[in-house]
C-alpha cells in the first residue's frame, strides 16, 4: 500500500461534522471548566483502547449481558432508532472496511488502530494488540458486532458497568438498590455532557498527523476557541439536541442550514447595459461551534455567473470559490485553508460589465461532504484496491451521491 493510502487511513478516524444549531447550555451542566472528577472519568473512559468486558454478573439476564444495539433498544427504542439512522452506526461502512481489507496483512497493527474510533469495543475485533505490540487472537470476539460501528456500549458500557449523563433535572443518585435495577443501574456523570467526551475521536493528539502545523483533525481545539465554548455550548447541545442520538453534521442539509446565515445583495437595484454590476455574497456561521467545515474531507463550492433572460449562461462570467481545507491525496501539504472560523465570515464580491439588458446573477452553494473521499476512492480503484475493490466501489458511489445544493438564488440586475 502506498503512502497516500497509509496516511488516508488516518482520515477515517474522524466523522465529518459541520454546521450545528446552537442550543441553550444544559442547565444540569455547571458553567465552570472541566472538573477534576470529569477529567479523571474521561481519561479512564477513553484514555486507551476499550478492554474486553469480561464475565458479566451472574444475575444478569441474556439481554443484560448482550452488547448488541438491539438489546439496548429493547428498553431504549428512541435512542436505538436514532442510532440506526446515524453516521455512528455506519462508521464501519464500505469505505473503511474496503481499506482495512487492503491493510489487513502488510499493515495489520495500523489497521487495528482505526478501530479505536470506528469500532471501539474490544468484542468487535478478532485481534487485539498486546502491551508488547504483538497481535493476539481475541477470545471475546463477536463477529456479529464487527461491522456495527460505534455501538451503544462504545460510550455507555465498561466491564459490564453502565454509564450515562445525569437525569434532566441534574440528579445522579441511584433510585433504589443497584442490584435490583436493570443491568445494575447507571453510573451518572456530567462528563457525558462535555465536549471533552467527544474529543478522543474528534481531535488528533499533539503527536498525531499535522499539516502546515495544524492537526489533521482539530475540531475540539476549534471549539475551545469559539464563541460557543465561551457561552457554555458543547458538542452535545448541537449534535445531540434534546439528548437525541442522531449526530447530524455536514451530510444533513437541514443541519447545515440551521448553523449558517447567507446574504446576497447588489449595490444598486437596477443597472443598464454597459454598467458594471456589483453584488456581494456573504456567509457567516453564528451557530457553528468550530471551523466550517471542520475537517479536510468536505468541500463547499460557491459559484456565481450571469444568465440571460432565457437562463443561458453568459460566457466568461463564472466565478468560483472553495470553502474548505484543501489537501492532496498523500496529505503531504496544505494547498489552501479557506474555511470560515467560528464567528467569522466568507465574502465574495462579484463585479461584471453588463453587455446587454435582462441579465441576472445566479448564485449556488453546493456542499460536497465527501469530496476528498471521492478523489481518494477513485485513485484506489484506478491503481487497484485488491480484495477491497467491491467495497471501495460501493463507497465511491455513496460519496458521489452525498453532494447537495445548500443555496440557490437568482438576482435580477436590469
Amino acid at each position: 500500500m502506498g503512502r497516500a493510502a497509509r496516511l488516508v487511513s488516518l482520515l477515517v478516524v474522524a466523522l465529518s461534522v459541520v454546521a450545528a444549531p446552537t442550543h441553550a447550555a444544559d442547565p444540569s451542566l455547571p458553567r465552570v471548566g472541566l472538573s477534576a472528577g470529569e477529567r479523571d472519568f474521561i481519561a479512564k473512559h477513553w484514555g486507551r483502547a476499550i478492554p474486553p468486558q469480561g464475565l458479566p454478573p451472574a444475575r444478569f439476564s441474556p439481554i443484560e449481558r448482550s452488547l448488541q444495539p438491539e438489546a439496548c433498544g429493547a428498553c431504549h427504542p428512541v435512542q436505538f432508532g436514532d442510532w440506526q439512522a446515524s453516521i455512528h452506526s455506519r462508521s464501519m461502512g464500505p469505505g473503511v472496511t474496503g481499506q482495512l481489507v487492503a491493510m489487513a496483512r502488510p499493515e495489520r497493527t495500523a489497521a487495528l488502530s482505526c478501530s479505536k474510533c470506528h469500532a471501539p469495543v474490544a468484542e468487535q475485533r478478532a485481534l487485539l494488540v498486546e502491551p508488547s505490540g504483538a497481535l493476539a487472537a481475541n477470545p471475546a470476539f463477536d463477529p456479529e458486532l464487527e461491522a456495527r460501528g460505534v455501538i451503544c456500549a462504545s460510550c455507555h458500557v465498561r466491564s459490564h458497568e453502565h454509564f450515562g449523563p445525569p437525569r434532566r433535572d441534574g440528579s445522579t443518585a441511584s433510585r433504589g438498590p443497584r442490584e435490583s435495577l436493570p443491568h445494575g443501574g447507571v453510573t451518572r456523570t456530567t462528563a457525558f455532557l462535555r465536549a471533552e467526551f467527544c474529543a478522543g475521536c474528534h481531535q488528533f493528539k499533539a503527536d498525531g498527523l499535522r499539516i502546515n502545523g495544524k492537526p489533521l483533525e482539530n475540531t475540539y481545539e476549534e471549539w475551545r476557541g469559539s464563541p460557543a465554548a465561551r457561552r457554555g455550548i458543547h458538542c452535545q447541545n448541537c449534535h445531540m439536541p434534546d439528548r437525541r442520538h442522531l449526530w447530524r453534521g455536514i451530510h444533513d442539509a437541514g443541519m447545515v442550514r440551521s448553523g449558517i446565515e447567507i446574504a446576497l445583495r447588489a449595490d444598486r437595484t437596477r443597472y443598464r447595459a454597459g454598467d458594471v454590476a456589483r453584488a456581494t455574497l456573504s456567509i457567516s456561521t453564528p451557530r457553528v461551534g468550530h471551523a466550517f467545515p471542520t475537517y479536510v474531507t468536505p468541500q463547499v463550492l460557491v459559484r456565481a455567473l450571469l444568465v440571460d433572460s432565457e437562463g443561458r449562461p453568459v460566457a466568461g462570467s463564472v466565478e468560483e470559490r472553495i470553502i474548505g481545507r484543501q489537501v492532496p491525496l498523500d496529505l503531504s501539504r496544505e494547498i489552501a485553508d479557506t474555511r470560515i472560523l467560528p464567528g467569522g465570515r466568507f465574502t465574495l464580491v462579484y463585479a461584471r460589465r453588463l453587455e446587454e439588458q435582462g441579465l441576472r446573477l445566479r448564485v449556488t452553494i453546493t456542499v460536497q461532504p465527501d469530496e476528498f473521499y471521492t478523489r481518494f476512492f477513485e485513485a484506489m480503484l484506478a491503481t487497484g484496491a485488491g480484495k477491497g475493490e467491491a467495497r471501495i466501489a460501493e463507497a465511491l458511489e455513496a460519496t458521489r451521491r452525498s453532494a447537495y445544493t445548500l443555496y440557490e438564488a437568482l438576482l435580477p440586475l436590469s
